[in-house]
């Protein structure tokens, strides 16, 4: 009568007859661990067909060396073979013996998946000409270093990266907001009015590259009665498309019913003249592109007044070659005269260019202190002279 096997017993032959079948792939998910050919460091089985599925978590590539290696040797290893791949790439082929001059035996040699995950692929055939222990493989889980991974081309953070056991994370320089993918930096750049007759708006960090994902409106505004003109910089560059106009970056104006725009590409816009007081410049980026982008010079025009003739011995302030809507002129008199405007003697007087291209006065003309003192003198001896 035969004995009856123990449960344990009975659970490794089973599962030594799977591995000789060669039936199934194990997977294995522990930060570290081993794997070994069947019945090791006994001969291998023939016949027989085995994969190990490695998968390590996220921010961790995965690290797998031998420590012994002992296969039938065959050209080009069409025989027992040990093969390595990840990605459906193959990182490894290996046969042979350890102690063999051959290319194909591990030795010390490690190798190191793309990302977190390989495949260990062992087959032998039907026949082996002497018997051969098979292999020990030991692998472990290592931490990506995805700061110092990234390249130029496809940087993972705008600005600064931070690793971490298991992954990394971004921030941005000062006056940078973080945008909702968490690896790129955008600007709050809305909101601002300029009220100035003149200055100067360009985009965030000009001439260095613009921030990504931004979304930037600036308002002009300047009183009624001037008229806009803008003037962008030469160097002008936003992201373009050789098919499509402006799908990426673009800079667009509009100014009261008209809309100038959307401009990209390297080729500036030159001058825009506009028939308004208000312009809302918007410029949008999208999350890619290292473009340097734009700057221009707004200036506000009104109407024309003609220059003022300054009469004898009135000193006029400023002196300009032209003079425009708002501009305005003090006169005054050389030493020993005063302003005299309408009958009335005045320290000063300021005319103010009009929208309709008028001056609000006429320039005044200046009269001798002395001659009037010499009148008020004669009219008081005769005052007194009819008293007596």
């Amino acid at each position: 009568m035969k004995e009856l096997m123990d449960p344990i017993s009975s659970r490794l032959v089973l599962i030594s007859l799977l591995f000789s079948l060669g039936f199934g792939d194990q997977l294995l998910s522990e930060m570290f661990g081993s794997l070994q050919s069947p019945n090791f460091p006994d001969p291998y089985p023939r016949e027989t067909d085995l994969r190990w599925n490695v998968s390590v978590p996220d921010g961790f590539q995965i690290k797998l060396y031998f420590s012994h290696f002992d296969l039938e040797p065959s050209y080009l290893c069409e025989y027992d073979y040990v093969k390595v791949e990840a990605e459906g790439e193959v990182l490894a082929l290996f046969c042979g013996r350890e102690d063999s001059d051959t290319e194909s035996v591990p030795s010390q040699q490690i190798i190191t998946s793309p990302r977190n995950f390989l495949s260990l692929q062992f087959s032998s055939d039907f026949s082996n000409e002497e018997r051969f222990s098979g292999f020990m493989a030991h692998y472990s889980a290592v931490d990506v270093d995805e700061c110092s991974d990234q390249r130029d081309e496809d940087l993972l953070c705008d600005h600064f990266c931070h690793n971490y056991i298991g992954g990394y994370y971004c921030s941005c320089r000062y006056g940078y907001l973080l945008h909702s993918d968490n690896r790129t930096c955008r600007v709050e750049c809305s909101g601002g009015v300029f009220r100035e007759r003149s200055g100067v708006l360009s985009s965030v960090d000009f001439p260095s590259p613009y921030p990504k994902s931004s979304e930037c409106s600036y308002r002009i505004e300047v009183d009624e009665g001037f008229t806009l003109r803008l003037q962008f910089d030469s160097n002008f560059d936003v992201e373009d498309h050789p098919d499509v106009s402006c799908p990426y970056d673009y800079v667009k104006i509009q100014a009261g019913s008209s809309e100038f725009g959307p401009f990209c590409g390297d080729r500036s816009p030159g001058t825009i003249e506009t028939d308004s007081n208000v312009v809302n410049v918007q410029f949008n980026s999208d999350n890619s592109g290292e473009n340097t982008g734009w700057k221009l010079m707004y200036t506000a025009i009104g109407s024309q007044c003609p220059v003022p003739e300054a009469p004898p011995n009135v000193l006029m302030n400023p002196v300009q070659s032209e003079y425009f809507f708002k501009d305005h002129v003090l006169f005054t008199c050389e030493p020993g005269y005063r302003l005299l405007q309408d009958g009335e003697f005045l320290d000063h007087l300021q005319i103010n260019c009009q929208v309709d291209g008028s001056w609000s006065s006429r320039p005044p003309r200046c009269q001798k202190t002395d001659s009037r003192r010499k009148r008020r003198s004669l009219s008081t001896v005769l005052a007194n002279h009819s008293l007596d």
